[in-house]
Formats: structure tokens, sequence, C-alpha cells
């Protein structure tokens, strides 16, 4: 069976779209539908589990800490954020959609 369109279902928001993919045990897939959100100011993410982010269409920049990284990332780029990296994303592109694909890995 095909699962969901990742290019579907793409419509400007207020919220960021969150759409779950796939769970199986230590593992879940998520894309993520920005048009132009970015985390709240002082917000910053700080999970358990380690996460693999690419970039499908869009832009955005990503802020981590320890160490202090500020990260332009455009279509095609990816990228691994081990557990307990405290993340945040500052923006993403007002004028089209950011199209994320996660994959988090609980890796206890």
């Amino acid at each position: 069976m095909i699962g969901p369109n990742l290019f579907q279902n793409l419509a400007r928001s207020e919220a960021e779209r969150f759409d779950a993919l796939l769970a199986r045990g230590p593992v879940r897939i998520e894309r993520i539908v920005s048009w132009g959100q970015a985390s709240p100011p002082g917000f910053w993410y700080d999970q358990s589990e380690g996460e693999w982010v690419a970039l499908l269409t869009g832009q955005a920049r990503l802020r981590l800490l320890d160490p202090d990284e500020m990260l332009a990332m455009q279509a095609g780029d990816s990228l691994w954020i081990p557990p307990r990296r405290r993340h945040r994303v500052d923006w993403t592109a007002p004028d089209c959609a950011t199209v994320w694909l996660a994959i988090f890995v609980d890796e206890v």
C-alpha cells in the first residue's frame, strides 16, 4: 500500500502542520509543513530522541546550542540532531511551503 504523498496538502496555514507517517518501535517519521513559522521566542526543543531531518522543499534556518550554531538549510539538506541537543527553528520561508521529513530515533 502506498503511503501519503509528501507533496500533497501543502495549503498555507497559521500553524505548522505535523503529519505522523510511521511509528515502529524506536522509530517515528513525520512530515512537517511550514509557511513562515518559527519557534516561539525563548522556546527550545530538548528531545530525548535523536532526530534526522531533511528539507524537501523551501528554506529554513535552525539554531542549535552547545555549541552554538546557526544553519541555513535549503531543499536537499539534511541534519542529525543528537538526543538532548537543544535546537529551534529560527526562520522558514514565508512565500512557499517548507516541507521537512523528520525521523526520530529513541536510542534508549
